[in-house]
């Protein structure tokens, strides 16, 4: 988990962001999640990496920022995948009760949250865009 959230992202991030500042302009986006944000029982491991990822984001933010590159995080909630399809119904109507838009999330919405960061984020830096349904507030 280390390896893919934390590691993976720095090296893809490493390879793209000399480039961007030498441009004077740029966006990185991760994509973290609530869990790193709340936790979640169970999810140690996960939310220790996701929660890395915020930090790392805010840190790097502050770093970029003097070169143009906008850098910020998306964190969804519970989207409707199949690793989500996968959850006994048991579990699912646990989770959807702690949902206050009572609804799991479309993977379109956590695109076009990245897509409003990348086209219109002009001044948004070192944040997180919570898509959760207000799971987390």
């Amino acid at each position: 988990m280390v390896e893919t959230n934390l590691v993976g992202t720095h090296r893809v991030t490493k390879a793209v962001l000399e480039p961007m500042c030498e441009r004077g302009f740029g966006r990185i986006i991760s994509v973290s999640s609530f869990v790193g944000q709340l936790g979640n029982y169970g999810q140690a491991n996960y939310a220790a990496t996701k929660g890395g990822l915020i930090a790392w984001t805010k840190t790097l933010a502050f770093e970029v920022a003097r070169y143009g590159v906008t850098v910020n995080c998306v964190c969804p909630g519970f989207i409707d995948t199949d690793m989500l399809r996968g959850v006994p119904e048991h579990v699912l109507e646990r989770l959807l009760a702690r949902i206050p838009l009572a609804r799991f999330g479309d993977p379109d919405e956590i695109a076009r949250g990245v897509v409003y960061l990348v086209r219109d984020g002009d001044y948004i830096t070192g944040s997180c865009l919570n898509i959760n349904g207000g799971l987390y507030m």
